[in-house]
């Protein structure tokens, strides 16, 4: 039984002629069915975007809590305290606007005597809040921008490690852009979740009451598409996709299959990546379907990405902004029914916003807006030596245009490489690195290629850092990739912190290897149905030669010293 108020509502609306005096309810429609919501409005696409950003916040945040201690902290292969004390040398030494400009990050204000600490506790804090906003859906300004503020932290130190396409330059670290309304706002009191979809029910309706509808708006330019267009010729005579599958940084059990596919599948792959990058992008200028298509093919295409490779939460964290795509009628089924709920809820403000001819501007709603306003000026403004370097014809690719980083270049496989190398680790106990009969034995990572007989992992959307550093430095050089020496310094003194980031240490409950090299090998797939494949054998590999020579511990000392590395202490 409705309130007295309520029942007083109706009748003064029934006696103005707005509704009948006898209404079914919010969740009906006259004849008693269950209404439907109405297409336009974004309070639910809210909730499953704030979601989505926040899990590819868990994951980058548990990447870095389980790696950067023996990447970036106190002994790891680039420290980033060394980093950050050449930065503050190259300003005369002081910590004032200039370091701080040019790299960004919380860590200037901590106590560099822990820096593994003070890197734990920021993924840490950011796990806690990205779980909150996973489970519960809701979020504010602060929060949002809290995320962005801990995980640039990270970026801005992270060097080679965070340089990457897939981990630096498009990363849930982005801007809370292009509505800070929208996107991080999803209620003002993140405080009290509803159990049932992690939202509160009375601070929905009032956030959605007081800004005023407001429409996150997402427009997807074909810059990805331009710049492999212009970047690779293979990508024009439709060949790329011969050799991606095989050549991507961290293939998975998919490519392996796909890379064999016949030719003229590759040739429609090649053709749908022009499609869905050049041309499916302006389907979101032609209204309310053709944006919903855009959408679907997008995700869709992530998708498949996904299934065929570990391009680490690249794909996830591109699916997101393609959430915006879909409206409350269309996400609606994602939500349950029923009195009270999020839907009914949705429903009753789209009856009343429809019956309102002018809605009340508040104040809350005008902050908004001019929040709104002054960030696509900044953006705008930022983005100008972008639009610039897109139209030149030297275009940069996979770059920062400023040191926070809000807006970038980015272009994933613009240039295929034709062929895979690898660099495998060998360590001997043997005290002749030059002897004939000297046993290498092979240190296994991850998910790198390296066993012929181990098959390619699946971890998407988490990331191994280090391996796909190795894929880098696999067709480079070793003095393009100091870090490599480091990590087999630390492999000669079987340091336990660094051994963590691999799968099979050779000299496990032994001493450590007296000497460590690396050697070049050339991997293709194996041809299923093959004589290699019959023997388990998803790899085969041909010996190309050197890396680097053999070394000892004891050859690097000064090799440590010059470059400020903690010297490792044998196990």
């Amino acid at each position: 039984m409705a309130a007295p108020g309520e029942q007083l509502r109706r009748r003064k609306a029934a006696d103005a002629g707005q509704e009948p005096a006898s209404s079914p309810g919010p969740g009906h429609d006259p004849a008693g069915c269950p209404a439907r919501l109405r297409a336009g409005t974004f309070w639910l696409t809210r909730i499953v975007l704030l979601r989505a950003l926040a899990f590819v916040y868990f994951v980058a945040f548990l990447v870095a809590l389980h790696q950067n201690k023996q990447l970036i902290g106190d002994r790891g292969l680039l420290p980033c305290r060394v980093y950050l004390k050449s930065v503050q040398q190259h300003f005369q030494g002081q910590v004032g606007w200039g370091a701080v400009s040019y790299a960004p990050t919380i860590l200037w204000l901590l106590d560099w005597s822990h820096m593994d600490s003070n890197l734990d506790a920021l993924a840490l804090l950011g796990l806690g809040i990205s779980s909150f906003i996973l489970v519960t859906g809701c979020a504010n300004m602060v929060l949002m921008t809290a995320l962005w503020v801990l995980y640039m932290s990270l970026v801005n130190v992270g060097q080679i490690w965070m340089g990457v396409p897939a981990s630096g330059n498009r990363v849930p670290g982005d801007f809370p852009v292009p509505s800070l309304d929208s996107v991080s706002t999803a209620q003002e009191d993140p405080h009290v979740p509803d159990r049932s979809v992690g939202l509160s029910v009375a601070d929905f309706q009032n956030h959605a009451r007081s800004s005023n509808g407001s429409r996150c708006s997402f427009f997807f330019l074909p810059w990805q598409g331009l710049i492999k267009i212009r970047g690779d010729q293979c990508w024009r005579d439709f060949t790329c996709m011969d050799f991606h599958y095989e050549t991507q940084p961290v293939p998975n059990p998919m490519a392996y299959f796909l890379h064999h596919s016949p030719w003229w599948v590759h040739r429609f792959e090649t053709l749908s990546n022009h499609f869905l990058e050049l041309v499916v992008p302006f389907f979101i200028f032609l209204g309310r379907r053709m944006c919903i298509l855009h959408g679907a093919l997008q995700i869709l295409f992530q998708v498949v990405l996904i299934v065929s490779g570990n391009l680490s939460f690249l794909n996830w964290l591109t699916i997101v902004p393609s959430i915006a795509c879909f409206d409350d009628a269309t996400m609606g089924f994602l939500f349950p029914s029923g009195p009270g709920s999020l839907k009914d809820q949705v429903l009753k403000m789209q009856k009343e916003e429809a019956r309102e001819a002018r809605p009340t501007l508040t104040y809350g709603c005008m902050v908004r807006q001019a929040a709104n306003l002054a960030l696509g000026v900044l953006v705008a403004w930022l983005s100008i030596p972008v639009v610039f370097n897109l139209l030149s014809p030297k275009q940069v690719m996979n770059s920062s245009f400023n040191p926070l980083r809000i807006v970038n270049t980015y272009g994933a496989f613009g240039s295929i490489t034709r062929e895979r190398t690898e660099v495998i680790l060998q360590g001997t106990a043997s005290p002749n690195a030059s002897a004939p009969d000297t046993v290498w034995e092979d240190y296994e990572f991850k998910c790198k290629p390296g066993d012929l007989r181990r098959r390619p992992c699946l971890i998407s959307p988490y990331h191994h850092r280090l391996d796909w550093l190795m894929w880098f430095a696999a067709f480079q050089t070793y003095e393009q990739h100091e870090w490599v020496i480091h990590l087999a310094g630390r492999l000669l003194a079987n340091d336990a912190e660094v051994l963590s980031l691999l799968a099979l240490n050779p000299f496990a409950d032994r001493a450590p290897p007296r000497w460590v090299r690396g050697e070049h090998y050339r991997y293709k797939f194996s041809r299923p149905g093959g004589l290699h494949a019959a023997d388990g054998k998803w790899w085969i590999r041909k010996r190309i030669g050197p890396y680097f020579p053999p070394l000892s511990l004891q050859n690097l000392k000064g090799y440590f010293r010059s470059r400020e590395w903690p010297y490792p202490a044998l196990e």
